[in-house]
């Protein structure tokens, strides 16, 4: 089942398919994301949410091959060159990933990997101006003396930070739409929620559309406008996050929901198979 509408998306995604080698990993996914609104995309690991993600951006290995439309505000993805990508990367699409340890340059301070992201797409922005941006940007996710910090390096930041390190990369263009690859995969249940609250309170604030991925249901039920289930390169059921959380059609989203713990499980009985 596709997610449709009557008028033209913000992103619209038609019959996406991607292989690697002869492995058809992607099959067939179509999705609209209008202006303003959060998209959850659930499903579990090797479901292909991130593959789906990543091939937005052209940014899967070059063996992917890539069939299908992507249209970003009427404008075709599919085919461009890197260099074409490049201007869209950051300033109109960005996007936050899975690990920010990784995500992260290891060997150069946060304050200048945010500085070198906004001087990617103003070239003419001096230093002393860009590095003003990126303390700003540092404060809008609230890490704590900022401008003292600019200096210093990922490790010297907890997990927590490190992924609202990332938040602000993502955001310091103000883009159209950002695309959170299970950004909470690595954090604890508190710092998770903090990271929701903040990821929630700036989609808000800056009227950006957001397309979520999670194998949380619970994670993706506090964050989406709509939900989109997948399963095996396939969209398996979508809807409004009432519609797919309180009232799913298909076996498969049923059985997610069915192995989610809550306070009314029965300890003594296994929770649902996926």
């Amino acid at each position: 089942m596709t997610i449709a509408s009557n008028s033209v998306g913000l992103l619209e995604i038609k019959n996406l398919r991607v292989w690697f080698g002869g492995t058809e990993v992607v099959r067939g996914v179509s999705l609209t994301l209008e202006r303003g609104e959060v998209l959850g995309l659930v499903g579990e690991s090797g479901s292909g949410k991130s593959v789906s993600s990543l091939a937005i951006l052209g940014l899967l290995d070059p063996a992917a091959r890539v069939e299908g439309s992507i249209r970003w505000m009427g404008r075709e993805l599919v085919g461009l060159s890197n260099r074409e990508l490049c201007t869209i990367r950051g300033r109109e699409i960005a996007m936050i990933f899975q690990e920010p340890m990784t995500a992260l340059n290891p060997v150069m301070s946060v304050g200048k990997q945010i500085a070198e992201a906004i001087v990617a797409h103003r070239a003419k922005l001096d230093g002393r101006e860009a590095k003003r941006e990126a303390i700003a940007a540092l404060e809008s996710v609230a890490i704590p003396e900022a401008a003292r910090r600019f200096g210093d390096y990922p490790h010297q930041f907890s997990g927590g930070q490190r992924q609202r390190i990332l938040i602000a990369m993502a955001l310091v263009h103000k883009p159209q739409l950002l695309i959170a690859d299970e950004p909470t995969t690595a954090l604890d249940v508190t710092v998770q929620a903090q990271v929701l609250e903040l990821l929630k309170t700036l989609q808000l604030e800056h009227g950006v559309a957001m397309l979520f991925t999670s194998h949380d249901l619970a994670v993706v039920g506090q964050m989406a406008d709509r939900v989109a289930v997948m399963r095996s390169g396939q969209i398996l059921e979508s809807g409004s996050a009432l519609e797919v959380l309180v009232q799913p059609r298909h076996a498969y989203t049923k059985s997610l929901l069915a192995a989610v713990p809550t306070l009314r499980t029965d300890r003594e009985k296994p929770l649902a198979l996926v």
